[in-house]
């Protein structure tokens, strides 16, 4: 899940670059982190990151071997759910505690990918290798693999198996979703994920490199562990919940427009029914963010999604984005989904390399 970078400043030239201008601290070589402007080396970690994660993904054997970022995060999460967590405190001690976990788990994540980043860019092709470790955050390959999986289990095992695979990518309960509700839930899953495991992990990246993108991917980890109102974690997973909220706002809105644009080069599509859907539904979304995407792509293709779902024998009332469009959704209708986010895809990973150039040139 992570991308790559070469040189900004000449074709196999990094080395002689680098060394024929003067040795300037890391922190200046760095760029926006410290020195608060646009730094193209950023865009470029970004634009070879997603580059790397598209081409050949997270290794299952590497995965098998030491795990990943997610996993290694979630275990620091985890235990601090069980040591500071405690039912017998009261809400606002929870709370409290919920916020110092918080800056542990961030902090030092920060810390660790800062020093880590500082070190490796001393080095000729330390970018290189940063771009390396940062393609481990954004997940694109994955995301596509687990949606098409839907489509294909649909098509092959009919309902059964598309309940089966939907119930490894979405939370609702899988037996009260017939196929249309099957293929809903899939679309819908893909439109949040692009936006939350793909353009905000790789925008962190190009605004603030490694420690940006590690920091986002330590707090949307957080939030889906510990983001919940439920009684246990309402207070701890507070704090956790509401920076989640902050930090993907920017990437909601960018991963909107990808889908709009996307549109017209998608048979049959419309981006100005994407337009309007994200003006007339986003908002009545329960999510600040969620909404932003599914109702782009929601109007730009046509389709109805969201409304009534059932979590945990609890029926959820919603609204739906795309109001008005098509809800009897089949297997076909998933990849043409996948369609549209595999040309926004492109469109973000162009975005970072252009936005590199422009600001070297």
């Amino acid at each position: 899940m992570i991308p790559v970078e070469r040189s900004i400043h000449g074709s196999g030239a990094l080395g002689k670059s680098w060394r024929a201008r003067p040795r300037l601290p890391p922190w200046r070589i760095a760029g926006c982190a410290f020195s608060g402007t646009l730094s193209p080396m950023f865009f470029a970690l970004a634009f070879l990151s997603l580059l790397i994660e598209r081409l050949v993904g997270y290794p299952d054997w590497l995965f098998k071997r030491i795990g990943h970022p997610v996993t290694w995060i979630g275990s620091l999460i985890a235990f601090l759910d069980r040591k500071w967590n405690r039912d017998g405190d009261s809400f606002s001690r929870r709370k409290g505690f919920g916020v110092a976990a918080l800056a542990v788990f961030l902090g030092s994540t920060v810390l660790i990918t800062s020093l880590l980043q500082l070190a490796l860019l001393w080095f000729p092709l330390g970018l290189l290798i940063v771009a390396v470790l940062g393609a481990s955050l954004p997940a694109q390959k994955s995301l596509e693999q687990h949606v098409q999986a839907v489509a294909e289990a649909l098509e092959r095992d009919g309902i059964t198996g598309g309940r089966k695979a939907v119930s490894m990518i979405v939370g609702r309960d899988p037996d009260t979703l017939d196929e249309a509700a099957v293929c809903r839930a899939a679309i819908e899953s893909l439109a949040e994920n692009f936006s939350d495991g793909i353009v905000a992990p790789s925008l962190w990246l190009g605004l603030l490199g490694l420690p940006g993108g590690a920091g986002y991917k330590a707090i949307n980890t957080a939030d889906s562990m510990i983001g919940h109102r439920s009684a246990r974690h309402e207070a701890f997973g507070w704090a956790s919940a509401r920076l989640d909220d902050l930090v993907n706002l920017p990437a909601s809105r960018l991963t909107a427009l990808l889908f709009v644009m996307a549109a017209f080069f998608v048979k049959d599509a419309s981006p100005r029914q994407g337009l309007q859907a994200i003006f007339r539904d986003a908002r009545h979304h329960r999510s600040p963010n969620a909404g932003w995407p599914e109702a782009a792509m929601a109007g730009a293709l046509g389709f109805a999604l969201a409304g009534p779902r059932s979590y945990g024998g609890q029926m959820i009332e919603a609204r739906f984005m795309g109001e008005g469009g098509r809800r009897d959704l089949t297997a076909a209708d998933i990849r043409r989904a996948l369609k549209l986010a595999r040309i926004a895809d492109a469109m973000l990973i162009a975005l970072f390399g252009i936005l590199a150039l422009a600001i070297v040139l």
